[in-house]
This record gives C-alpha cells, structure tokens and sequence, in this order.
C-alpha cells in the first residue's frame, strides 16, 4: 500500500477456502481483496518512539513470518503509519485505511488519545482493532466495542502490581508526577485507588504536558511535599527525562521512593543501571525468560537493536492471534474472526493461557520486576530482577466492575 505513510511489509496465506452451504456465500471469497491485510499506527519519530515504533512494527511482522506469510492461500500485507501523536491524524489514517487501503483489521495504536480516536473508526466500519501499546482503561470500559481488545496490559494492571507491592512494604504516602493526557491520568487514578485501598495516602499531584523538557518545578513540588513515594504516571523519554532529573534533585538521596508506573526496559537501558537500579517495573513479558523467549528476542535484537518490551511482544502476539482466527474462521469477516479469538486461548511464546473478555480485555499474568544494580548484571540488556507473578484475574479490572455495555449483568 502507498501514501500515509504506509509501506507494505509482508505476505501471507495458509489453508482452503470452505465451500459455504447457500449458493449466494458459496460466491463471495473467503478473503475479501484476496489480501489479509492489517496495520499498526504507531509513534515513528517522537516521545514514545523507542517503546512502540519500528519495534511494533517488526514484532507484527515476525508473527506474520511465523505462520509463513501467507493464511488461507493468500498473502498479508502489513501497513503502518505515524500519526505523530495527534489524535486527529491517527483517526484520519485509520478511515483512508478502512475505506480505500482495503484494511481489514488494525493491530496496534501506539499511545491512549490516538488510540482512543482510532477506536471509534473501528467501531463505525464493524472493523477488529486489538491494542497493545495505550494504557487507558477506557479501551474495555466506557469506549469498548464487540469487535476492540485490549492486550498487553493497562493503567489499572501497573498500578496494582506496582502500587500494591510498594503499599505493602510501608511506603504509605504518595505524590504523582503525571502526563497530562489519558493515558497518565489513568494511571494516577488507578495507583491512587491502589493506595487508599491499602490504607495510604496521596498527598499531592502535578500534571505535566507530554514532551515537557524540564521536570523540575513538578519534582521541586513533589520533593517538599514529604511523600514517601514520588510516582512517575508517564512514558518513553518522559520517564528518562524525569528520573534523570529526580537524581539530580537528590529525591532517592533524600530517602524518597521513585516509582515507575510507565516504565519499561527501554527507558532502563537509556537511563543506565547506575541510576536505574532499585525501580519497580511491571511488565507483561521479560526477553530473559526462557530459551524461548531468549531466542525470539534475539532475531528480534538482530533487526531493531535493542530488546523487546511487552508493548511490542504484545503486538507479535495480538497479530499471531488474529491471523490463526482468520485461519479457524475460514474468512477475513470481523464477526467470525472476533468469534473465532474469542473461542481460543492465547497461548505463544509470550503469553500463556489468555482469554479475551466479553469487555474485549485479554487477561493473563503480569510480572513484576527489580532493576538490578550495576554488580547484579551479567551482560546487555540483562535487567531484571523478578519479584512476583501476579495472575491474570488480579491484575485486571474484574469483569464486574467494567462498565462496558457488553457485560451482562445479574
């Protein structure tokens, strides 16, 4: 596909076409344009490019050279864009996908507005969208839809895990530092739920504009408000920037707690373990698990240059999902497909044992993590130090309490 930005990136095809009972199917392909084709919108060029962008993009793509390119004899294509983290661009990316690049489903919107607009497109042209890298618990609640999932992980998953191990070893006081669009917001109400629930404090908040240069009026604020804790609700280079700037504020000297609600391995290998070590970090995925995972990170590494996060193995496995469903479907409709993820475990080299939600919210374990100290480490890249699994069923939001209009309730 050209234009938008986009380049085709891959082909590919598996299986028969069924033979429909009624005469009027029986004409209508299996695969609508002969093409599979799926696109991922991501952040290419700014704050949130080295945790989604070029990577995303090569996860969806080893997926799809995975199952051998091609499923139900046709070829895929993969298409992508940057929508430059502006939500009106991802939205128009998304209709010019649908309604003239033939689109069948999109696999990936980096960051929660874009994310959010993107969504409402779906929805109108009754198209898949599943979603690994935003964070906003909106996706399966108040913006859910029959045929959009939710992932890799969201704000309500970070805060429970992280915020529930900190409250549990006394750190009872908070302030946040937060980026000022949903995805942060999300996360600071979360966290803030978390606390309380845990008989803790929040003794403050700041919002900050994504991109902001210079954190430190925000961390000034957070300093000398005493608070145990002084928690980062952002991401990408916003979190690099602003633990960078806590250090030269002497906020951990001071005996405060920095906590990560955002952070992924990435932003650890750009801040450097000497001032990375001792954060908490939940992630839904660790290159350094198994020979298994060790071996897809490689290939991985080989291409991009650096490991993968659990936004990008997220989309791997979303797109390795969606096209083994359009192969136990027998067609590229959405109604079927959906049907056809729905009926299925997740089960890949990443994920184990999801299932995806009448809400549309993929449940399965979280991790939590130590950064190591710089003596800890063995080799590049070697991070992590595990603390805890938390299943699935307590690190999600319970069904229950979704206010999605597809739940049914008692």
């Amino acid at each position: 596909m050209k234009g938008l930005n986009t380049v085709s990136l891959g082909l590919i095809a598996a299986g028969a076409m069924t033979i429909a009972p009624l005469t009027a199917r029986a004409q209508s392909p299996a695969v609508s344009d002969d093409v599979v084709r799926i696109g991922v919108i991501e952040d290419m060029s700014g704050v949130y490019a080295d945790i989604t962008g070029i990577g995303v993009v090569t996860a969806a793509q080893m997926a799809i050279d995975e199952i051998g390119g091609k499923v139900l004899g046709k070829p895929v294509e993969l298409v992508y864009a940057d929508h430059q983290n502006k939500p009106d661009i991802a939205a128009s990316i998304a209709r010019k996908w649908f309604d003239e690049g033939k689109v069948d489903a999109i696999l990936d919107v980096a960051s929660s507005s874009p994310a959010l607009a993107v969504i409402e497109i779906a929805k109108e042209k009754g198209k898949i969208i599943a979603l690994s890298s935003p964070g906003s618990t909106r996706i399966t609640n108040e913006n859910c839809g029959p045929f959009v999932v939710h992932w890799a992980y969201d704000t309500y998953a970070i805060a429970q895990s992280t915020g529930q191990a900190l409250a549990r070893q006394g750190f009872d006081s908070w302030y946040f530092v937060t980026a000022d669009y949903a995805f942060g917001h999300g996360l600071q109400t979360q966290a803030t739920r978390v606390v309380t629930e845990n008989k803790g404090r929040v003794l403050g908040s700041v919002k900050v504009p994504v991109g902001t240069a210079d954190f430190g009026s925000a961390l000034l604020m957070a300093q000398s408000s005493g608070a145990k804790v002084v928690a980062l609700a952002n991401a990408g280079n916003d979190t690099i920037n602003s633990i960078k700037q806590a250090a030269q504020f002497g906020l951990t000297q001071a005996g405060q707690k920095l906590a990560t609600l955002g952070g992924f391995i990435n932003d650890v290998h750009g801040l450097g373990l000497a001032e990375a070590q001792g954060l908490t970090i939940t992630e839904a995925s660790y290159w350094d698990t198994n020979d298994e995972t060790r071996a897809w990170s490689k290939t991985f590494f080989d291409k991009v240059k650096s490991m993968p996060n659990m936004l990008q193995t997220g989309t791997y496995s979303s797109v390795l999902h969606y096209l083994k469903a359009v192969e136990a479907a027998k067609t590229d409709n959405s109604a079927a497909v959906m049907d056809a993820m729905r009926a299925s475990p997740v089960n890949d080299i990443f994920y184990k044992d999801g299932r995806i939600r009448p809400d549309g919210r993929m449940v399965h374990a979280m991790n939590l993590y130590e950064v190591k100290k710089p003596s800890e480490s063995k080799a590049p890249w070697d991070y992590y130090k595990f603390l805890a699994t938390i299943p699935g069923d307590q690190a999600f939001q319970p069904i229950e309490a979704s206010t999605c209009s597809l739940v049914k309730r008692q």
